[in-house]
This record gives C-alpha cells, structure tokens and sequence, in this order.
C-alpha cells in the first residue's frame, strides 16, 4: 500500500497512463506531472517499486484469497460499471461469480433497535429467497441484520468494507464474514491492509448503491451515513425505499425524511419486490411453526410474546399462570431459540421465528 494513494488518486493515474502496468512502470517525471499526485506519494511509489515484486505479491494475494478485478473485466458488477465513478479495480475474497447477480441493498444504524433488526433480518431473507442478492457494509446492527436473513435463507450476500478485504471490522464479525466470503463474496476498492478509516466509509457507501438495483433504509437518525448511501442511491438513478418506525424514536427521523422526500414506504420484502417486477412464492419463506411441540402452557405464554417487547408481568397477568410457572417457560423458551430476553425483564420473539 501506498501512503496517501488512496481509490481516487491510482483512479486519477490509470486514466492518465491507461492501465495498472503503466502506473507502476511510470516515470518519476512522469507520476510527478499529474495533477494531484504529490511529491511523498511519488516518492513511497518508488520506494516500494523499487521493494516489491509484483509477481510475488499476485502470488501473496492469491494464497491470502484475494482476487483483484479491474474495471475493464468481465467479472466486474455491471451495475457498478456504470456509475459516474466506478473504482478501477476492486479487491474480492470469494465467490467472484456472485458480482454478476441482481443486488439489493438494505443499510441502517449501528445502535439499531430490536425491532429494526428484525424488519432488516426478515426483509433481507426474503428478498434472498426471492433471487436478490443483499448488499450490505457489514457494520454493526442493521448491516450485519441484513447479511444475517441472507445467510439464514442460504443465499449470498456481498459486504462492502471502507478497509482491505483481509480486515475484520468489526472484530466481533469475524464469524459471519468468514461465513459471507463461503457463501458470498466480500469486496472493498481499498487495497489489502488498509485500516477502516471514517473518511472511508462515505466512499464506501457509493458502492454500496451502485451495486444494487435498490436501496432500503432500516432506521437511520438525521445525520446518519445510511442517508449518505440514499443520496449515492438517487444520484445513480436507484430506487430508495424506507422503513417507517416510532415517530418519538430520533433513530427513525431519517428514514421518515427520506419517506417525506419520496422514498417508497415499505413494511415487508413485497414491497420492494413489486417495485422491481420480482415475485415473492412466500410459502417458501415460511419457517416451520415454531409451537408444533409446546405444551398448551408454553404456547399460552409464546403467543402473547412478538416483535414488541412485552415484560413479564404482563406476560403472568395475561396468562393467568403462577409467576413461577411463567418464568420456567419464557427460560425454556429462550434455549430453545424461540424468545430473547431484553433488559428489564421483557421478552420478544427470536428473529428467525
């Protein structure tokens, strides 16, 4: 890696010289009349030309399972093709072939809400089994929600970094980006080993609508870098759809905005499938029924749970059940992954049922 020749400037350079090869074969003279390129990063581009071996480092990334795909490539995503500023190369660790598939993107806030991980979650799944593949930035919350319905429907999902593809950001995602790169793909225009920088991310975020045919907003505040991704959206002639949330909740003052500004409302996957001429066979996206084997008891205190927290007074109250009995149930409802238990003693129903 080059220090301070970031996406945008070896963009700047394979137009002036035409491709990677010239770039790196350039002259000092040469690199130093292109506008914006500055004398230091002249300098460490020699320096490490002068260090590194380029078929030695092809080879480097090869065994680290990370494939380089240029502009100009037939494995490139056409979509990202044709934006105003597609990256001139993008580094993928798994499945190349998975960039050729119809995306859909589904982004929102890192502190997310329960339930906004749930309508991401559900939705992501069903656009999954409907032929879309979900895009996401793999950061906390409502991204790593929509890699997760993905995953769950057994279906790819490409993440988008804002660092190299061999970094774990978040740490704590090292699991389902390793289960991303087996079953999807994940991508970023940032060379290998470069560290998630916040400047990186709002370029990141172009990429994330220029992929997609689409871009669904899962809670987002006023200022949150999801509405980022939805301007990217609209000025690359994307549709924006927009989930409705609490009106008192600032989480959802951005998607409400952007519905106000016409992003299409949507409640469910068939929303936006509808929009973009996909049909949805929902009998397939039906898990089984999750009370085939409770107790009359159990499936008393598993329906009055839902989506909405709901603590466990109200739960006993409602029943009619000893306190105790209600409290055994909503514990063995919980290693059975049926319900999570919410601080405060509330109770809401596990994402997948």
């Amino acid at each position: 890696m080059v220090n301070g020749l970031g996406p945008l400037r070896l963009a700047k350079l394979i137009n002036v010289f035409g491709c990677p090869q010239a770039v790196w074969l350039a002259s000092e003279r040469e690199l130093q009349a292109v506008p914006g390129i500055t004398r230091p990063v002249v300098a460490d581009l020699l320096a490490k030309r002068n260090r590194l071996d380029p078929d030695k480092e092809i080879q480097r990334l090869k065994r680290a399972g990370i494939k380089t795909v240029f502009v100009d490539d037939s494995a490139y995503p056409p979509r990202l093709k044709q934006i105003f500023d597609p990256p001139k190369a993008l580094y993928v660790r798994g499945n190349i072939e998975v960039l050729q598939s119809p995306m859909f993107s589904v982004v929102g806030a890192r502190k997310a809400t329960y339930y906004g991980l749930t309508v991401a979650e559900r939705i992501a799944f069903e656009l999954a089994e409907a032929g879309l593949c979900v895009v996401s930035g793999m950061a906390r919350g409502i991204d790593t929600a929509a890699h997760k319905g993905a995953l769950r429907a057994v279906k790819p999902t490409v993440a988008v970094l804002g660092c190299g593809v061999d970094v774990v950001y978040p740490p704590e995602n090292k699991k389902i980006m390793a289960e991303i790169i087996e079953k999807g793909a994940v991508i970023s225009e940032f060379p290998p080993g470069t560290s998630p920088a916040a400047g990186n991310f709002p370029q990141r975020n172009r990429l994330i609508s220029g992929l997609s045919a689409g871009v669904l907003v899962v809670e987002a505040a006023e200022k949150s870098g999801s509405l980022i991704t939805a301007d990217f959206a609209l000025e690359q002639g994307r549709d924006v759809f927009a989930v409705p949330g609490q009106v008192t909740n600032k989480l959802n003052k951005g998607a409400h905005w952007l519905i106000k500004q016409g992003a299409r409302l949507t409640e469910e996957a068939a929303d936006i499938l509808d929009e973009l001429g996909y049909e949805l066979d929902l009998n397939k996206c039906r898990d089984e029924d999750p009370t085939e084997d409770l107790t009359q008891k159990e499936k008393k205190v598993y329906n009055i749970i839902s989506d909405d927290p709901v603590c466990s007074e109200v739960i006993i109250d409602k029943t009619g059940l000893k306190s105790s009995e209600v409290l055994s149930i909503l514990l063995l409802m919980e290693m059975k992954g049926l319900v999570v238990q919410l601080p405060g003693q509330r109770y809401v129903r596990c994402l997948s049922n």
